[in-house]
């Protein structure tokens, strides 16, 4: 076995000027960059950076998401939190900044697409926060975060992504349950159908909606949920 797999000299550069911060521990990057899959010594690999990297980056962006939503409560700020550090935003961070042509990986790994793919670039990300953390404190951590993750996180539609999905996260963070949804009835002709859905989370009052199918009606009542408990705010008070 070899030990951690180097950058090129022109590789680092180009990441670094990438990274906004030049690194005083080479191996630190080179680390980072580094799957469980190459052929390295035991523990040569970002596992454990991915481990520092995901809470460096939680305390980072909830610390954004309290100073830029100041009326927020804590379920939205909950909702937006997990929608920022998920694998789908760490990976969209990875591609952006092209990551795949500096990590190292075994061939198996290499074939490897859809989610699992995801899921290392994801990790990627995470052990690179980590990575800069270590090398350059908090500051240099939360710069790099800041860079790439602050346009995202002040999004209008951010804590809205799917209301149904953000739904289920908070009635699971909050009480343990999954929402139930119903349909109560279906009328109109078959060319205009009318469904009326019913959601209903244990612990709290169920909400309704209407519309022309029954995923969009299971959609209206599941934001109307969020808003009467103060996950979101309403349209009309601006998202």
């Amino acid at each position: 076995m070899s030990k951690v797999q180097t950058l090129s000299a022109a590789d680092r550069t180009r990441l670094e000027a990438l990274i906004g911060h030049e690194f005083a521990g080479k191996e630190r990057l080179d680390r980072a960059l580094t799957h469980a899959s190459a052929r390295t010594q035991k523990g040569a690999n970002y596992e454990r950076l991915e481990f520092l990297g995901d809470r460096v980056l939680g305390l980072c962006i909830a610390e954004l998401l309290f100073r830029t939503f100041g009326t927020a409560g804590e379920g939205e700020l909950s909702v937006r939190l997990n929608q920022l550090v998920s694998a789908e935003t760490c990976a969209e961070v990875a591609d952006e900044l092209g990551l795949h042509l500096f990590v190292r990986t075994g061939a198996d790994v290499k074939k490897l697409t859809g989610k699992r793919m995801m899921n290392v670039r994801a990790d990627v990300v995470e052990s690179l926060i980590a990575a800069l953390y270590l090398d350059g404190g908090l500051e240099v951590a939360r710069r790099f975060i800041l860079k790439y993750w602050e346009q995202r996180a002040t999004r209008a539609d951010g804590a809205k992504r799917d209301a149904k999905t953000e739904l289920q996260e908070w009635a699971h963070a909050k009480f343990g349950v999954t929402p139930q949804y119903r349909v109560e009835e279906r009328t109109g002709p078959d060319h205009d159908p009318r469904f009326t859905v019913t959601v209903e989370v244990v612990g709290v009052e169920p909400e309704t909606g209407v519309e022309r199918s029954k995923r969009a009606a299971e959609q209206v009542a599941a934001a109307k949920m969020l808003e009467r408990e103060g996950i979101w705010q309403k349209a009309s008070a601006g998202n």
